[in-house]
């Protein structure tokens, strides 16, 4: 690895939506391998706060079950979409796999939440960076269905969820280019 590749893989990864995937399986390997990179994020006093429940298969339907569900218990009736509950579902069924993000707190609280947050955004885009080496899709969704899963994820005391990441086999070339507003703009140097 050399900075130019680096650089190139970093402005390469993207946001890619369920809706684009194929529907074909990755292999297990593959997704341990990935995880395995965002094992390696930065942690301040090596909390290593990141824990991931992984859904594939049959559990990916058990998923979708839950995020529809959730949406009609927690949406009123008048305020229900269709499509919505058909996208909801639409979303496991075309992942290969469905990573839910959580937080184990460091029971000491020996640093703040928020840099264990840091630190799982950071194994995030280790997760990411790897899904884009591979030539997969990846996006990492927050609703206040996953945010409020715990008992659906059996989360141990100390644990919290910050979303869900969908993976799979995009249906085309993933694009290469994308814009950022110049660098200029948000830096200042003293």
């Amino acid at each position: 690895m050399n900075f130019e590749n680096l650089s190139a893989l970093m402005r390469s990864r993207r946001a890619v939506f369920p809706v684009s995937f194929t529907g074909e399986k990755v292999a297990d390997e593959v997704v341990t391998s990935m995880l395995e990179n965002a094992n390696w994020a930065p942690s301040h006093k090596k909390t290593e706060p990141w824990r991931f429940i992984i859904f594939k298969d049959q559990s990916l339907e058990k998923l979708g079950d839950y995020l529809v569900n959730y949406y009609k218990e927690n949406t009123p009736v008048e305020k229900q979409s269709d499509l919505k509950i058909k996208k909801t579902q639409n979303k496991t069924v075309k992942s290969s796999h469905a990573i839910a993000i959580c937080m184990q707190r460091d029971p000491k609280e020996s640093v703040p939440e928020w840099e264990e947050i840091a630190a799982v955004a950071c194994a995030v885009q280790n997760l990411w960076l790897s899904a884009s080496a591979n030539g997969l899709g990846g996006y990492w969704s927050s609703p206040s269905s996953m945010i409020n899963a715990d008992e659906f994820l059996n989360l141990k005391e100390g644990e919290r969820c910050l979303g869900i990441f969908y993976l799979g086999v995009p249906i085309e070339q993933l694009p290469t280019t994308s814009t950022r507003t110049p660098l200029e703009e948000k830096i200042r140097w003293f």
